[in-house]
């Protein structure tokens, strides 16, 4: 591509720094190590339309967007419908206001709506454009018919398709009838030289993400409701941090488990250097989703070398059996996750130590970043 500049469309990226931008902090690191190679124009949700100036290399085109999700936007209801609206077209301006002159490649994160607009922008200037998805493009609004149809040629029309799950990938593929490519999403961890895990119990345990039924919270909690006092003695702490639409749930079953004398703390989002303090200082991190391909804080946890509890979904199996890095559940139910509670309690976190290590190596960032700008410079 030379100096001609990447421009990168996305519905995650930092506004606050609070944690809550999902895979917003992911997207800000890759930024930053494609700007390595090339400049980046980004284009992204803001409170209102503007431009900034990130870095030498990096500018911010911001579009007008709710501080909700799209996704969470109830598309029968008027309201929702008008800002659904405005964001779909102010989203639109900017990548076409990105995608002028120097330019050299449009490349969307995710899949709907950033993929149309990176489709569209492509069109109209002449550019090649990739598209990036993740596992709610695909098996969200994907399984939508009309939508599936436009994420069907948004994946087609591409230079390069990407997702980041190897059954995403395929899933993907089955989608748009063209082949994409496994490319994992991971970001960069600051926090240097980790305490080991704790060898003996009792152990110290995390759940870190959105608490949503997709992110299997309340699985954890009526999981955690099964144990018996001896299991409880096993454990020194349990932190649930986040936030989401079960929040009113969370705080309840927690509250009710603490009343019983239980070791359990419920927090809010976290900065990404407070996720990365609290994984370093578990013993185990929990992912009990009912929907997942390969979560951030997966690899986040590997790099920190911590071992997870994880639901049999997406691609973790794979991933857990590649490398003995944690322990699976047999189901993804309450019952068998409870199971899996127990035998990671019992399984001292240094007998997976080697695995963590190798999972670890397969997500690193400068090599999916100059991945990135390679494969799509060879277009031109």
């Amino acid at each position: 591509m030379n100096r001609s500049a990447l421009v990168l469309v996305t519905s995650s990226y930092p506004i606050a720094g609070d944690g809550s931008e999902a895979a917003g902090s992911f997207v800000a690191d890759l930024v930053e190590e494609i700007a390595k190679h090339v400049p980046v124009r980004v284009v992204a949700p803001g409170p209102i339309s503007t431009r900034e100036q990130w870095a030498e290399r990096i500018e911010i085109y911001r579009y007008p967007a709710p501080s909700r999700p799209l996704s969470t936007l109830r598309l029968w209801h008027p309201a929702d419908q008008l800002r659904i609206a405005k964001v779909l077209h102010a989203g639109m301006q900017a990548t076409r206001e990105a995608s002028t002159q120097g330019a050299g490649h449009i490349l969307a994160l995710w899949g709907l709506p950033c993929g149309q607009w990176a489709r569209k922008a492509a069109k109209e200037t002449g550019l090649a454009y990739s598209v990036w998805m993740l596992g709610s493009d695909v098996w969200s609004l994907g399984r939508i018919p009309l939508l599936r149809g436009i994420l069907s040629r948004v994946i087609r029309d591409a230079h390069r398709a990407y997702a980041d799950g190897y059954q995403l990938a395929e899933d993907a593929r089955r989608i748009g009838d063209s082949s994409v490519h496994f490319l994992p999403s991971t970001r960069r961890i600051n926090l240097k030289d980790p305490a080991k895990p704790r060898e003996t119990p009792p152990y110290r345990m995390l759940f870190l993400g959105r608490w949503h039924p997709n992110k299997g919270i309340d699985i954890l909690l009526d999981a955690l409701a099964k144990f018996d006092t001896d299991t409880w003695k096993k454990i020194e702490k349990i932190e649930i941090n986040g936030g989401g639409p079960l929040e009113p749930l969370v705080h309840e079953r927690a509250n009710a488990l603490r009343n019983m004398g239980h070791p359990i703390s419920v927090g809010g989002y976290l900065t990404k250097s407070e996720a990365e303090a609290a994984i370093a200082r578990a013993d185990w991190l929990l992912i009990p989703s009912r929907i997942e391909s390969i979560p951030v804080v997966f690899s986040d946890a590997m790099k920190l070398g911590r071992p997870v509890v994880a639901m049999p979904v997406g691609d973790l199996p794979i991933l857990l059996h590649r490398a003995p890095c944690g322990v699976l559940a047999s189901r993804a139910n309450a019952a068998a996750y409870c199971d899996a509670l127990r035998t990671a309690l019992a399984t001292p976190p240094s007998l997976l130590v080697d695995g963590v290590k190798t999972t670890s190596s397969h997500f690193d960032l400068p090599t999916i970043a100059k991945q990135i700008t390679q494969q799509v410079s060879d277009h031109d």
